[in-house]
């Protein structure tokens, strides 16, 4: 049967409207995706490779860690410190943190005091830790240790 031309158009029309919706869709779900992923990494957990052997033997160098990024409070990235903190790290933790240097570093705390930890790698021999620079401030920290795998 030979359909007339603005019905031919009208078709195709409706086949080009319906692409575009779903288009549309499968980008809004993107986009969805990609923020609520954004939102997650950037203020509840962090996954972080662990380089060096000052954390041996717990973690070994290339471990990728699972960091809470909330369990001290919450701060914005690039923030100094924390906009509302309602923890500190606690001795025994395993704390991720930015050194005096600005570096990234992993270390355990050992000892919490008023706004301040010290921090120290499991390996003495090779740690460049508290015991080089100092007690590290609370608000230095980025997060807690959750765990971590090869």
């Amino acid at each position: 049967m030979l359909l007339p031309d603005f019905v031919k158009v009208h078709i195709l029309l409706s086949t080009f409207r319906s692409q575009i919706i779903i288009l549309m869709n499968m980008t809004k779900a993107v986009l969805g995706a990609f923020a609520a992923a954004l939102v997650i990494k950037l203020f509840l957990f962090d996954f972080i490779i662990a380089e060096g052997n000052s954390m041996e033997p717990a973690i070994h160098s290339g471990s990728v860690l699972v960091v809470n990024r909330l369990q001290y409070g919450l701060r914005f990235p690039g923030q100094a410190g924390y906009l509302i903190r309602w923890a500190q790290p606690r001795q025994g933790e395993l704390v991720v943190f930015y050194t005096p240097s600005g570096d990234i570093a992993v270390k355990r705390c050992d000892f919490a005091g008023r706004g301040e930890f010290r921090a120290q790698g499991d390996n003495s021999l090779q740690s460049y830790d508290s015991r080089s620079y100092g007690p590290v401030s609370a608000d230095a920290t980025i997060g807690k240790v959750l765990g971590w795998g090869k």
